[in-house]
């Protein structure tokens, strides 16, 4: 019996030795969640974001224009009056931007979408288009 235990357990060290002769498994590197989900971060509802868009925050403005000329901002904003468009202008300086600029009503900012900036943009050579805080804008009317 003694040997029928020692034979077994030789054969237990010679198919353990002969087991790890064999190459091991590498595990398989995972790359992390945050890189496979780039820019979206969390999941929207079509419902919370109120179409395709993103949704805007209340204290944030559409602002088009960035003409060197009145002549320019003021054919622009014909143009914007007959898309049913309301804008007004900005009286002095946006931050960080030059030019003359229109700020868009928010009642008006969905008639403006990409497509009728696009053809805007063909129309006015130097059309430029931005997003910014409302506080502290001046409006001339």
């Amino acid at each position: 019996m003694r040997w029928l235990f020692l034979l077994l357990l030789v054969l237990n060290v010679f198919y353990y030795i002969w087991y790890q002769q064999e190459a091991p498994l590498k595990a398989k590197d995972v790359a992390p969640l945050s890189l496979y989900k780039g820019s979206q971060q969390e999941i929207r509802l079509l419902r919370e974001t109120g179409g395709a868009e993103p949704a805007r925050r209340r204290d944030e403005c559409l602002v088009v224009g960035g003409f060197a000329g009145r002549e320019q901002l003021d054919a622009l904003r014909q143009r914007l009056l007959s898309l049913d468009i309301s804008a007004s202008p900005v009286a002095g300086q946006l931050p960080g931007a030059d030019g003359v600029w229109l700020k868009i009503a928010p009642q008006s900012e969905r008639l403006l979408d990409q497509t009728v900036l696009g053809s805007l943009s063909n129309d006015f050579k130097d059309l430029k288009h931005k997003i910014i805080f409302c506080q502290g804008i001046a409006t001339g009317e």
